[in-house]
């Protein structure tokens, strides 16, 4: 089966994707597929995880930079290869480079998180920071390919890269043979357009579902209007797949074998990179997360077996803090709440008695006396409340009521 591209690129067949597994053979791991009973039991049917975060390099990355770079002919690899990149695709060039004894140069934004840059140094890339977006980075990239003849590795928009990433759908199929559903992240669509062209040529009964960041979301409105469409601006902690365009090539494979595109928002991201930590004991980035945010935000919509690919695990401790604490948040795992007491001895003390009744945990607590709208006799108390989910939170608080305080959540 023949899918086809736009440009000067030939079409894409299933062929160029089993050369890519062929080529990736002992370069690329086959990642494992992780069961997930907590996810099975939401959606009614069995949900497997693909652990492209466990990959080499931390993303499906590799994959389609080393089928692009073995491609490249001597000429081109004397004259090395440049990539632009936050993280990712930065670390899968200098990896895939390194292998082939071809010199890279990776440009980076200025704040991109320092453990990506250092990684992508120790894979062996000359990293030249330039930019404060990675817009400003990508210019940067291409003025310097022009400059220097090294040849740019595009990080999803090449019939190389697309069929590299597509060998993680042959995988899939592999492993689940059952499978009816699969639900993959989609930026530049890279990724989603390279397994949709494996799977769709092999099993054209199976759904691919492709998941953008709200604040990010190209393909919606592409799609609509038949062609590329870029966003005026893209806001999302998933820098995966934080994209403003569909590729050119790989927006008519997504246009033509993905079967919908949804979008889910921050809270769900931060909620389901909280769920893969805890309940699946995976550590991914909120791009990686993704497709576990889709099966939450609507479990009942997927007909399995699912497969949910986990597409990559590169995140930035600082990031994983402030994301595990805003899925807290979003799971109702803190309860914010304020309330006035008496301003006698001893009354801060029967208010932390009443929480331990309550089985709640004070993370901090503010005890404010000297506002002018309070009374002369009141004191104001703020509570940050680490509790056990939603239903939690309500019991805390009617404990706090039927002790008489009047609490505003």
């Amino acid at each position: 089966m023949t899918f086809r591209t736009s440009g000067p690129f030939p079409p894409l067949i299933l062929d160029d994707v089993r050369g890519a597994q062929k080529m990736l053979s002992g370069v690329a791991r086959t990642t494992g597929m992780e069961g997930s009973r907590h996810l099975s039991s939401l959606v009614g049917a069995p949900v497997h995880l693909k652990c492209e975060n466990l990959q080499r390099t931390g993303s499906f990355k590799l994959r389609g930079a080393y089928v692009r770079i073995s491609g490249l002919t001597p000429v081109e690899r004397a004259a090395g290869v440049v990539a632009a990149s936050a993280g990712n695709h930065a670390q899968g060039v200098a990896l895939a480079s390194s292998l082939l004894g071809v010199r890279s140069t990776v440009f980076m934004p200025v704040g991109a998180p320092l453990p990506k840059v250092a990684a992508t140094r120790e894979y062996g890339a000359e990293v030249r920071l330039h930019g404060q977006v990675v817009d400003e980075t990508l210019a940067a990239a291409q003025a310097y390919a022009e400059e220097t003849g090294a040849v740019f590795i595009h990080p999803f928009d090449h019939p190389d890269i697309i069929a590299g990433q597509g060998t993680v759908g042959l995988e899939i199929l592999e492993q689940c043979p059952e499978v009816r559903t699969i639900v993959v992240g989609i930026g530049g669509g890279g990724l989603a357009a390279g397994i949709a062209v494996a799977v769709k040529a092999l099993r054209p009964d199976v759904r691919i579902v492709g998941v953008q960041a709200a604040g990010a979301a190209a393909f919606p409105p592409s799609l609509s209007a038949g062609h590329p469409v870029a966003l005026g601006s893209v806001q999302t902690m998933a820098d995966g797949i934080k994209v403003g365009r569909p590729g050119d090539l790989t927006f008519p494979l997504v246009q033509e074998l993905v079967d919908e595109v949804r979008t889910v928002s921050e809270d769900e991201l931060s909620s389901a990179l909280l769920l893969c930590l805890e309940r699946a004991k995976m550590v991914v980035e909120p791009a990686g997360a993704s497709p576990v945010a889709a099966l939450l935000s609507d479990p009942k919509s997927f007909r399995g077996p699912v497969v949910a690919v986990l597409s990559g695990g590169n995140v930035d401790p600082l990031l994983m803090q402030r994301v595990l604490t805003h899925g807290m948040v979003a799971a109702g795992r803190y309860l914010s709440l304020r309330l006035r007491l008496t301003d006698r001895p001893g009354a801060l003390a029967a208010l932390l008695a009443t929480l331990t009744v309550a089985d709640a945990n004070v993370l901090d607590i503010s005890h404010v006396r000297t506002d002018p709208r309070l009374g002369l006799t009141e004191a104001e108390v703020e509570l940050h409340l680490e509790t056990k989910g939603p239903e939690h939170c309500e019991e805390v608080a009617a404990v706090l009521r039927d002790a008489g305080y009047l609490v505003r959540v």
